[in-house]
């Protein structure tokens, strides 16, 4: 989720590898043998291998069941991957299946097929309804979800007790109180974290908006509201309350990378911040003693959370149709869909896998994750649009809290590039 979609931001340095995993070979192969071509993002952070093996692991098996379809997966790093699939399928080189950020731009341009073209009924069928609202252009689904996540609201409950703070916030106002008691209590630097650097500005932006009461970057018949009142408002007390108060931690909220927070929680300097799954495991090898509550909004917890999803999808270019079918209807088989999630500490994007997990004690800490899912809100990746509009976000939204930030003025601007992508994408229609 690169986020984009979790927005998941996961970079390796090591250089791309090709796994070419062949099927039965030689001369006996039938004349009807298909290759198909994957690519794929790395999700390891630390530059492992546990996104190769475990592509090498699921190929293996859907040979072995499918002789004459052999797969070649090429791993690339997430700073990459998008800017490699784009120009190949601008060279006429698509690949068969590509597992990226987005899929809204090739959507449009009529490169993919449909999930009716793909999978079984069953397959299509299972997917949470908020994953496949946001994989929808047209009412028609392209985009299929490969890995999901939530937000929730982490706290140390260390600090908190140092603190005196004795229950995690449900509202702003019980949130800049309890801040407040940190910074007064303890050595914490940042009180309550506040990431809007641009790495994932655009969902931690969200989680505020929604929070505020409105539906986030656009109304529910699908036009952006980026600069409405109350989104406005939303920002005005961030600089105010907030960061204006000296709750945020050393440095501006703006260049606060959502990676730099974390590490910051694992060390224990960090009061409260909003936590993606994955931190879970962080924190305890590090041997914080983490507290999950659900995210405080201006007047109560948040009705709605921000998920983030990032996605799979199969290019027409090359006609493969029903061996690219065959291999992701193997792909989201729970087995897999939950294998890939448990190594990633990410969540399933299916019912079936999602309910297996909740029951399996080894997930207990995932299950308040699991449970917003079902009504989680993702940002609009459905819009061509949206790439520029979160491209906008994530370079300018941290100077709306800055001391000469004016939250009205810079949501305006965000809010005049969506009008502009969203009337480009209206014309290319």
């Amino acid at each position: 989720m690169r986020r984009h979609l979790w927005s998941l931001t996961a970079a390796s340095a090591a250089l791309a590898t090709t796994i070419a995993l062949s099927g039965c070979g030689g001369a006996e192969e039938s004349s009807d043998e298909v290759t198909l071509r994957l690519i794929a993002a790395d999700y390891d952070v630390n530059g492992g291998q546990s996104s190769r093996n475990y592509w090498s692991s699921l190929i293996a098996a859907f040979e072995k069941e499918h002789p004459r379809i052999d797969v070649e997966v090429t791993i690339e790093p997430w700073t990459d991957v998008d800017r490699k699939v784009a120009r190949l399928v601008e060279d006429g080189k698509a690949p068969d299946i590509a597992q990226i950020g987005s899929y809204a731009d090739y959507a449009a341009d009529g490169k993919l097929y449909s999930a009716d073209q793909l999978l079984s009924v069953p397959v299509q069928s299972n997917f949470l309804r908020p994953l496949v609202e946001a994989g929808e252009q047209r009412r028609i689904q392209y985009g299929l979800p490969f890995a999901t996540s939530s937000r929730l609201l982490f706290y140390n409950k260390e600090l908190f007790a140092e603190a005196g703070v004795t229950e995690p916030p449900e509202t702003w106002d019980e949130l800049k109180e309890a801040a407040q008691q940190i910074k007064d209590g303890t050595d914490a630097a940042y009180p309550f974290a506040l990431p809007l650097g641009p790495e994932e500005a655009q969902i931690e932006s969200m989680l505020w908006l929604l929070g505020g009461g409105t539906n986030g970057y656009v109304e529910p018949g699908g036009s952006y509201t980026v600069d409405s009142p109350q989104n406005a408002a939303t920002f005005e007390w961030l600089k105010t309350d907030l960061v204006g108060a000296g709750l945020t931690g050393p440095g501006a909220p703006g260049e606060l990378n959502r990676k730099e927070a974390y590490a910051a929680f694992t060390r224990g300097e960090v009061g409260m911040l909003h936590g993606h799954p994955s931190l879970l495991k962080q924190a305890k090898k590090a041997g914080i003693e983490l507290g999950k509550a659900p995210v405080p909004g201006r007047d109560g917890t948040a009705k709605i959370t921000a998920g983030v999803a990032d996605w799979i999808m199969g290019f027409n270019q090359n006609g493969n149709r029903d061996e690219i079918g065959e291999f992701l209807n193997f792909l989201f088989t729970d087995e897999n869909v939950l294998d890939f999630a448990a190594q990633n500490d990410l969540l399933p994007v299916t019912s079936s896998a999602s309910q297996a997990m909740e029951e399996d004690p080894d997930h207990d800490d995932l299950k308040d994750f699991l449970a917003q899912m079902s009504t989680a809100l993702l940002p609009p990746v459905s819009k061509t649009s949206w790439a520029a509009v979160s491209g906008d976000v994530k370079e300018k939204i941290g100077k709306a809290v800055g001391p000469d930030g004016d939250p009205a003025k810079v949501l305006g601007e965000i809010a005049r590039t969506a009008a502009e992508a969203e009337t480009q994408e209206e014309e290319e229609e």
